[in-house]
């Protein structure tokens, strides 16, 4: 167990913004968790993994929490898949590295994506055309008013587009201590997505292994590297739109992406960001990242209020342009 008083976040958190938290705390198992709940009774509290999807606002008048629980193991194994158990703390990203090591599909097109087991099960992240849930059997938890351990199913879960429970109703009620994932020993392939089939041409039936380095590639080429440029990956959500409203904006503009959904039409919000000029535009020295209008960078020494302005000046526009309300995937603390 680790607590530090007046502790930067800089480093903490990948817009690597110089803010800092009253408290902060790493723990290595359940137990230490339950004895600092216990010894910080009466602070706010933060959870956080990489804090690859969060912008602290300001500094942290309470303490902020991070699993250092990384262990990985196989807790079940069929002819056709195997149910691995990963903890919290565990980097989503080895996690996918090692099972496309061991020949085993299900997560291979999420390769690359900052952030830790824990957040990315909270999040429902996802890429070319796959999102954790997909391969999520269950959650293990943490009951932060009991600290009794509860296991959600995926179902209970009630995944949505990067939304879940846990961003809602369970919300500060519990902490995910570990995620439990059914991969596969056959080929479950998801190419069809971007240019991820391009980058695969010539390879049949491509391995976890390949499919990883056609999305790292990929990845490389769109989007800013965190330790060179901070930023929280897409910054926004990609909009639903209704049908009516859809017809109206596809009439003016005949060459919009789109996406069939079951609640209407998915429209890129890189696309509606970028028709409304805001590529390499900036606020202060937070920049909209050139290759890619989704993704806020903190160019150097931004300050929140700096990243605060762009996003809302951005949402201003789309909405007035585009009659589109942008939602963001970042939460602000």
């Amino acid at each position: 167990m680790t607590i530090l008083e007046n502790h930067s976040l800089k480093a903490h958190h990948t817009f690597g913004l110089d803010v800092r938290a009253r408290y902060w705390a790493q723990y290595a198992g359940v137990d230490e968790l339950v004895e600092l709940l216990h010894r910080f009774a009466d602070q706010p509290k933060c959870f956080i993994g990489e804090g690859s999807n969060l912008l602290f606002t300001g500094d942290f008048d309470g303490i902020v929490l991070h699993s250092a629980m990384c262990r990985a193991a196989a807790l079940n194994e069929t002819d056709t898949e195997v149910l691995i158990e990963a903890q919290s703390g565990l980097k989503m990203d080895e996690l996918i590295e090692q099972l496309a090591a061991m020949q085993l599909y299900g997560l291979e097109n999420l390769s690359y994506i900052p952030g830790q087991v824990g957040a990315a099960a909270v999040q429902n992240i996802g890429a070319y055309g796959v999102e954790v849930k997909d391969c999520i059997d269950s959650v293990k938890t943490l009951d932060l008013s009991t600290f009794e351990t509860r296991i959600f199913n995926c179902e209970e879960c009630q995944y949505g587009y990067r939304d879940s429970f846990f961003k809602r109703e369970g919300k500060g009620r519990y902490v995910i201590t570990a995620v439990r994932f059914r991969v596969s020993k056959t080929p479950i392939l998801h190419l069809d997505y971007g240019n991820l089939h391009s980058c695969l041409a010539g390879i049949d039936n491509p391995s976890p292994e390949q499919v990883r380095q056609a999305v790292i590639a990929i990845r490389k080429q769109k989007l800013p590297e965190v330790d060179e440029y901070g930023s929280a990956g897409s910054f926004f959500k990609n909009p639903v739109i209704a049908a009516p409203l859809y017809d109206t904006l596809h009439a003016q503009y005949p060459d919009m992406p789109s996406f069939v959904t079951s609640n209407g039409y998915k429209i890129p919000a890189a696309w509606l960001i970028e028709q409304c000029g805001w590529k390499d535009k900036q606020s202060g020295r937070a920049t909209v990242w050139q290759q890619q209008p989704l993704v806020i960078v903190n160019n150097g020494n931004a300050t929140a209020e700096d990243i605060l302005q762009l996003a809302q000046q951005i949402t201003d526009s789309v909405n007035e342009r585009f009659h589109i309300q942008l939602e963001r995937e970042v939460e602000y603390i």
